[in-house]
């Protein structure tokens, strides 16, 4: 993050994911870390001694997805070890019992982040962990996973960070424009302090464990899911190795100006306003009164490249308008009514539209 100047770009936290947990102890009886995370305190001053902050994972369940020891658990002394359905889980029992001793070990140590996770989110859980970290004395963003029920978004505003709107992710076409262009519905959701996470970005080397490859997408594929996730206002996480960070990833994650668009101040997410089988057209309002938008072209990839207009009449605004191409960092020049553009399959034209 830092050797490879991210810390410059914006990106902050290092988060550590599911496998770190050992077994409860310490001050607290706080989940302590295991053999690959021996001093929990020490990493965290290192990772702010970076100027970087640090995050954390959890779970309501008796053990995590990967089997380690979760909130409901002491799994020395055999505690609210129960099978529900073939996956072992606290939900049953009504009250996560270690919910303030976990937060306040987390605090101790620094933590600056948590995701917590588990499926089907439920509002008691969401609950008693949110007052836990209300009450550990530090300020830790707190981030739902997975899957959050849209039906409860009305909660997860006022008791969460953000949440995740959908399951895992995968670096294939289907996944990624399956899951980026079904965010709409959310849209009167997101915004300052409480934010709708699409999950991570699947650019790089991606995978699970050792065995990593290449990034599936194709580079416009790419460039439309980076543009459509800042579009959305999502939490941007990097889900690749860094050690492998080739120079087309680095300067998908390192173009300040797509990135101000996904941390513009104003947080309001994209509305789509237009949008067919082959096409679509996502605008932003932003801070400063201009229009960030991106076409789409959803085409196969046999087909070739096409034309679409975006008219100021969908944009809301009228006169001469300042196009500029946010990818390519350059002016397109002043149009009137309307703008049109090549956009390769699978690819995006992301713009900034202000006026003159």
């Amino acid at each position: 993050m830092v050797d490879k100047g991210l810390v410059n770009h914006g990106w902050t936290y290092i988060n550590i994911d599911d496998t770190w947990q050992g077994k409860r102890g310490g001050e607290f009886r706080g989940i302590q870390g295991n053999q690959k995370f021996p001093d929990m305190k020490g990493l965290c001053d290192f990772v702010h001694g970076l100027g970087l902050k640090i995050g954390i994972y959890s779970t309501p369940w008796i053990t995590s997805y990967a089997g380690y020891i979760g909130g409901s658990s002491d799994l020395e002394e055999g505690n609210w070890a129960i099978e529900v359905q073939g996956h072992q889980t606290g939900w049953k029992h009504g009250k996560f019992p270690f919910a303030d001793n976990d937060a306040k070990q987390w605090a101790a140590w620094g933590m600056d982040y948590l995701k917590y996770d588990w499926n089907p989110n439920d509002v008691p859980h969401v609950t008693e962990m949110a007052k836990a970290l209300r009450a550990s004395g530090r300020d830790i963003v707190y981030s739902l996973s997975n899957s959050a029920p849209f039906e409860l978004a009305g909660e997860w505003v006022k008791l969460a960070h953000c949440w995740r709107t959908t399951g895992d992710i995968v670096d294939t076409w289907a996944s990624v424009s399956g899951i980026g262009f079904a965010q709409d519905r959310w849209n009167l959701y997101g915004g300052p302090g409480h934010w709708n996470d699409t999950d991570m970005l699947v650019v790089g080397h991606v995978g699970w464990g050792p065995a990593l490859h290449p990034c599936n997408l194709t580079p416009d594929e790419q460039y439309t899911h980076i543009s459509l996730w800042c579009l959305l206002a999502s939490p941007l996480l990097i889900g690749c190795d860094l050690a492998q960070l080739d120079e087309f990833t680095l300067s998908l994650l390192t173009n300040d100006e797509v990135l101000e668009i996904d941390q513009d101040p104003l947080g309001k997410q994209a509305r789509r306003i237009q949008s067919s089988e082959e096409f679509e057209i996502w605008a932003r309002d932003l801070s400063d009164g201009s229009k960030a938008v991106g076409l789409f072209n959803k085409k196969f990839l046999s087909e070739e490249a096409d034309e679409i207009t975006v008219t100021w009449q969908q944009l809301g605004v009228s006169g001469s308008q300042k196009v500029r191409d946010l990818w390519r960092q350059k002016d397109l020049g002043d149009f009137d009514g309307k703008f049109t553009t090549k956009v390769p399959v699978h690819g995006v034209a992301m713009l900034k539209i202000a006026s003159k």
